[in-house]
């Protein structure tokens, strides 16, 4: 069974992003990278909603190849992208998936594969930790308080317990906090 895990930077607050999806407070250093590359080198697969895709489409991630990468870019990965509203999605690698999520991700979790990454998105996640089908949550914690924003955790009606595997301090006074998902 394929590892999903679910992490991603977040405020001290608990926000993805700010209003509007701000994305300006966010410290990205040689640390972070180095973390990323890392957490990369063992994945296949990422999962992600509709907001997040926009998101990283607007920013290059969308799984479009690069022109240049460079020794910190982990290769293309498959990435399936969940709307139930986005009628399709033109990019390579990438597949959208407008049926349940729960099903397809849990279908998806029993194949033959590397480990499966969950990125940004509230929603999707709070889903698919309802599920039981989560299970690490690693976060790099930025040291501001956004007030406001996109929730990185949102009730998924049951307690989720958790145990610390890793913490450390990252450049920029952030905290990186990784945990198992217990069941």
């Amino acid at each position: 069974m394929r590892t999903i895990i679910y992490g991603g930077a977040v405020s001290l607050d608990g926000f993805l992003a700010g209003t509007d999806d701000a994305l300006d407070w966010l410290h990205f250093s040689a640390d972070v990278q180095a973390v990323m590359a890392e957490s990369l080198k063992d994945v296949d697969t990422i999962l992600m909603g509709r907001k997040t895709y926009a998101i990283a489409a607007a920013e290059g991630g969308s799984g479009k190849p690069r022109k240049k990468r460079s020794r910190a870019t982990p290769p293309p990965m498959r990435t399936y992208v969940f709307s139930r509203t986005l009628p399709s999605i033109d990019a390579p690698g990438v597949e959208l998936v407008r049926g349940d999520a729960v099903a397809f991700v849990r279908d998806l979790k029993a194949k033959p594969g590397k480990k499966i990454c969950l990125m940004g998105g509230g929603e999707l996640a709070t889903s698919l930790i309802a599920a039981g089908l989560v299970d690490e949550i690693g976060l790099n914690i930025h040291p501001i308080l956004l007030g406001a924003g996109v929730p990185a955790f949102r009730d998924p009606g049951v307690r989720v317990r958790l145990t610390l595997t890793e913490n450390r301090i990252l450049d920029g006074g952030c905290v990186l906090a990784s945990y198992k998902v217990l069941t």
